[in-house]
């Protein structure tokens, strides 16, 4: 079987090569990297055939030119694209013959996946094709001149709307739990974090992203590292506060006052700039059954997806005509022949 290419045209600061992650690394200093948006990017593979691969990328969106073999395309998360001119919208399946181009805006949100009905050929780092974005280890960043090689391409797929995620809207309440270093900061600060409002700012990469609102001054910022977990509310010196996301360090010396549960991470780091957040602080029981209960919601969800991702019927057994209309001639009545 022949491949099918991809050639990039243009692509913004952030676009990179991402499967699920690399866990169990973190003792050594490796972060899981992975998708910023978990969710988004499980039902780009699921839609396009589940090789597990995909392409990120934020604002500045993608543009890319197929070749070779036609390739079908999942497109999902915050994006909207065109193809030769025509809207084709997100949340789809599309294929993409020999000489399309493709142009994917990221529209409204911060993250937005491609994977494709292939196996993209990129390196792997450490068992996995994910990158990390500053080191540039893993799959790898993309760039404009870049062109990736899809071994095994599909272009069967039926051209389908992807299922809306459940709470499809903006977040604008993230549950986290209190710490573990909230002993840093004065009782104002911790009263401040679940009565104050934080907006989402322009200041975000793979690493996390700064949450604008009162500052949070840490007591003391000469503690010993301790280990960083994705979903970390980590405040600086100065008292600004971050979310840690995919690429995030794993350990680190400005202390974490909490953490948002599991469900919420990600839909807060897609927050456009401007876009209001409060924190709620919930317990470790209640976070535990709410990460759980989101869990099965989204497996469910994810079911569908998969559901979705069937061949396209051949034009032979397609309904191309769905009932008959017969019209009266407008013209004058004839009368009768006798």
């Amino acid at each position: 079987m022949r491949d099918a290419r991809l050639r990039i045209e243009a692509a913004g600061p952030l676009t990179s090569i991402q499967d699920a992650g690399r866990p169990g690394w973190r003792r050594f200093g490796v972060p899981p990297s992975g998708p910023v948006d978990r969710r988004a990017f499980a039902a780009a593979v699921s839609a396009a055939g589940g090789h597990g691969t995909a392409v990120e990328f934020s604002l500045g969106g993608l543009t890319l030119v197929a070749e070779g073999e036609p390739l079908a395309a999942a497109i999902t998360g915050a994006a909207s694209a065109d193809v030769n001119g025509v809207e084709i919208g997100g949340w789809c399946v599309v294929t993409l013959q020999p000489g399309a181009r493709c142009r994917i805006r990221a529209a409204g949100d911060n993250w937005g996946y491609l994977a494709v009905a292939g196996r993209i050929d990129v390196p792997e780092w450490l068992g996995s094709r994910s990158t990390h974005l500053i080191a540039g280890l893993g799959g790898g960043r993309i760039e404009a001149g870049t062109t990736l090689v899809v071994r095994e391409p599909r272009s069967d797929l039926a051209s389908v709307a992807i299922p809306q995620p459940p709470d499809p809207g903006p977040i604008t309440v993230a549950r986290a739990i209190p710490g573990p270093q909230q002993r840093f900061f004065s009782a104002d600060a911790q009263v401040s974090l679940t009565t104050a409002t934080f907006a989402a700012s322009s200041r975000f990469d793979r690493m996390g992203m700064v949450l604008d609102g009162p500052l949070l001054p840490p007591l003391r910022i000469d503690m010993p590292s301790e280990p960083a977990v994705r979903g970390a509310l980590q405040i600086d010196g100065d008292g600004r506060m971050s979310l840690l996301t995919a690429d995030h360090q794993t350990t680190g010396g400005y202390p974490r006052i909490a953490v948002v549960i599991d469900p919420d991470i990600d839909r807060v780091a897609q927050l456009p700039a401007g876009a209001t957040i409060r924190l709620e602080m919930i317990d470790e029981a209640e976070a535990i059954a709410q990460t759980r209960a989101a869990h099965r919601q989204t497996t469910q969800w994810l079911s569908r997806v998969k559901a979705g991702c069937r061949p396209r019927p051949p034009l032979m057994m397609a309904n191309l005509v769905d009932g008959v209309v017969v019209t009266r001639p407008r013209g004058p009545k004839y009368p009768p022949q006798r």
